[in-house]
């Protein structure tokens, strides 16, 4: 594995106070950038000054949108010592999505190495307050200068962080989300399986409609039939009926979230009824009628986000009397304290910063 230059920022900036932190608007002194050419593969790994990049206008990635991205978090425990959480996971998952888009892929360890070298530099804005974190996001574009439907023979790996607050302004609060029958994210078969740039540029504009619409999020439903859940624009999606959980298979369609993974072996591990299986919005409103729903999502920016209504067809169904269920704040609570260090942490998710 190559070593990693670093240049330090000659101008280092001061964190914002924990109590003023957003989400994504802050960012951190440096960055780690790498690059990739065809006949040399990825080379010149580096840490520099945060700062813009120098793309020429028929760049690859501004016209066909070859890309792709990952989130994860580092948090500051109570004990003081910093942990990223399952970073390796989604080292591989980037690797997943790279193949999807016609990007070579990269060394794990060195996607592991990179997040963790810059953490460690950057460390001072790891913020302290419960409830925040500081967000990574490695990234690959395709930065081939062409016009000309290919894939590009050259790619620029780049990490930022930055510190955060909570995702969504509701924190843990239930959310209300919309189930859309009009819009479609992603197809089977398609690039929904991939966390690249496009599946999110699909989804704006059904977002957009559930916003004006007083909801926090759009529920996507399968691209065929528009009949069965997918996930949310930002999130994996569970439901609870009776002692049933349920999630919606992994099939082509949806990302394959490391948190999702997480609640899924949680449950398991507490001797719970889980199903990966289809689950129609008939029979989610049907389970929301009889008083018998709970509901949340799952991501690596909102954790766990409870779900206090669902709309649909233009009727408002109300789930858990708008409160979070108990299994929803027990998972919360679970996985929150191992990533913190005050839970005991028996799958080795959480990885301290410096081993």
């Amino acid at each position: 594995m190559s070593q990693i230059a670093i240049t330090r920022t000659q101008n280092p900036k001061t964190p914002p106070s924990d109590d003023t932190l957003a989400f994504g608007n802050v960012f951190s002194d440096h960055m780690f950038l790498m690059n990739y050419e065809d006949g040399k593969g990825w080379h010149d790994p580096r840490i520099v000054p945060y700062g813009p990049f120098s793309l020429d206008p028929a760049c690859c990635v501004l016209h066909y949108g070859q890309g792709i991205f990952d989130g994860l978090k580092a948090f500051r425990g109570q004990d003081g010592h910093i942990r990223l959480f399952r970073p390796g996971d989604h080292a591989r998952r980037l690797n997943r999505s790279a193949h999807y888009l016609c990007i070579p892929e990269l060394d794990p360890a060195m996607v592991e190495e990179s997040i963790r070298a810059l953490v460690e530099i950057d460390q001072k804005w790891v913020p302290h307050k419960p409830g925040t974190s500081l967000y990574i996001r490695p990234t690959v574009i395709a930065t081939e200068t062409f016009l000309g439907v290919h894939p590009s023979h050259t790619y620029l790996y780049y990490v930022i962080v930055g510190p955060v607050g909570a995702y969504y302004k509701e924190g843990m609060n239930p959310v209300r989300i919309l189930a859309s029958d009009q819009h479609v994210r992603a197809v089977k078969g398609g690039l929904g399986a991939a966390k690249t740039m496009a599946n999110y540029a699909a989804s704006l504009y059904g977002a957009e409609e559930a916003q004006k619409g007083g909801y926090t999020q759009v529920l996507w439903l399968d691209a065929l039939e528009h009949k069965y859940l997918d996930e949310v624009g930002t999130m994996n999606i569970m439901v609870k009926i009776g002692d049933e959980v349920i999630t919606p298979p992994l099939g082509g369609a949806i990302l394959a979230g490391v948190t999702r993974d997480s609640v899924l072996t949680l449950l398991r591990g507490w001797g719970m009824q889980v199903s990966e299986r289809q689950v129609s919005i008939d029979e989610v409103l049907a389970a929301a009628k009889a008083g018998r729903l709970e509901m949340w999502g799952t991501g690596t920016a909102a954790v766990i986000s409870p779900v206090g209504e669902l709309g649909y067809k233009g009727e408002r169904y109300v789930i858990n009397d708008g409160k979070t269920g108990v299994l929803t704040q027990k998972l919360y609570d679970t996985i929150v304290g191992i990533q913190y260090g005050t839970e005991p942490d028996p799958h080795g998710w959480a990885r301290l910063l410096g081993n």
